[in-house]
């Protein structure tokens, strides 16, 4: 039996380095919480052939945006197709709900209570600068952030989104996914 498992990777340039190019902007590091292990988890770039094993066997992956971003970031470094692999994407949840697109910090803001550790710039300059625990720490906390946004709508069946003129809530329905038999995504080509 496999479990899913809440993805978020940061990358070593940014869109404006790279002209606007996913697959250019090159994997610093993935955070994996796995619901199996019950643990985090941190893959570097040199270590994703491990990643891909595990996510090949898993029968969801969880994220934020992960549809639009963090997959085609993976996709130079994967022989077959990542956009195979089943996923559950928060953010395309939410916009379905809204007609709009808002930040992973704001739903956690009214949603949880709770805020982002920085920007997705703080972690360019981790990686620029070697400094791979704080790198590390941060991309972590996204996942945490992800995976309790994700109990909370699997559970409540609702997130929370903070306008002028207070909480909207948005229904959302994640309950598709606890766990499954079906385990090996086929995703290489044949």
């Amino acid at each position: 039996m496999s479990y899913p498992v809440v993805l978020d990777l940061e990358t070593q340039h940014s869109f404006q380095e790279v002209g606007f190019d996913h697959r250019k902007l090159k994997v610093s590091v993935v955070g994996v919480y796995d619901y199996g292990k019950d643990e985090y988890k941190i893959y570097r770039e040199n270590e994703l052939g491990k990643l891909f094993t595990m996510l090949e066997h898993t029968p969801l992956i969880i994220g934020f945006n992960i549809n639009k971003f963090d997959l085609p970031v993976l996709s130079p470094y994967y022989v077959g197709d990542v956009l195979q692999f089943r996923t559950l994407d928060i953010l395309e949840e939410v916009e379905k709900f809204l007609g709009f697109r808002v930040a992973l910090d704001d739903l956690a803001r009214a949603t949880l209570g709770i805020k982002k550790s920085g920007h997705g710039f703080l972690a360019i300059d981790y990686f620029l600068n070697g400094d791979w625990e704080k790198l590390e720490k941060y991309c972590l906390s996204d996942v945490k952030v992800t995976k309790e946004l994700y109990e909370f709508g699997k559970k409540e069946g609702k997130l929370y989104f903070q306008t002028a003129k207070g909480k909207k809530e948005i229904k959302v329905s994640f309950n598709n996914n606890s766990t499954s038999k079906s385990a090996v995504s086929l995703s290489l080509p044949f």
